[in-house]
């Protein structure tokens, strides 16, 4: 910005202050925004002058309401662009409010000394029975496939499961 520029846009902007910001007001359909924008313009120009890297257009600005508006909408613009990275505030305290669904150290204590429990009284089965169980439950199979791979029917496959989980909810259950 040439230096002689720079006093003519700060008495524009003074001058004009009120009509700016009705006439950027209307372009953004928000009022706060062009406040705000027009502010930063006024930062900006001022700031300019200052600065002798800014010191690189020749001449005089023919249109001074037209360059001022540009540059505050530009503005507007960043300081939307800007915002629509952040989350709004009630979106925020919404999030705030979510429960946190983590287990908390007293219940993952307790899971754990279920889990010992469970281990323990699958110890106590009869091979068969905990590697039907096993099977079944912690490696993912299907009936059928815990009968062909253990080499017995499914019948006896249904039959260990059986037993197996009425000792286990009879043994877990008594514990308690």
């Amino acid at each position: 910005m040439a230096e002689d520029t720079r006093p003519v846009l700060m008495d524009y902007l003074s001058r004009h202050y009120d009509a700016l910001k009705r006439q950027l007001g209307r372009a953004l359909r928000n009022t706060d925004l062009a406040e705000d924008a027009l502010h930063d313009t006024w930062l900006r120009v001022n700031d300019q002058g200052k600065n002798e890297e800014a010191k690189t257009e020749d001449g005089p600005i023919r249109k001074p309401g037209g360059y001022l508006v540009r540059m505050a909408f530009n503005i507007a613009l960043d300081i939307q662009r800007r915002q629509s990275r952040n989350l709004p505030f009630d979106e925020v305290d919404a999030l705030m409010e979510l429960a946190d669904t983590a287990p908390g150290p007293a219940r993952t204590v307790e899971a754990r000394s279920q889990l010992d429990a469970v281990v323990r009284l699958l110890d106590r089965m009869p091979a068969r029975r905990r590697e039907v169980v096993v099977l079944v439950h912690m490696e993912g199979l299907t009936q059928p496939e815990a009968a062909r791979r253990l080499g017995v029917s499914l019948r006896t496959v249904e039959y260990e499961l059986k037993s197996a989980h009425d000792y286990l909810s009879a043994r877990m259950s008594h514990d308690e």
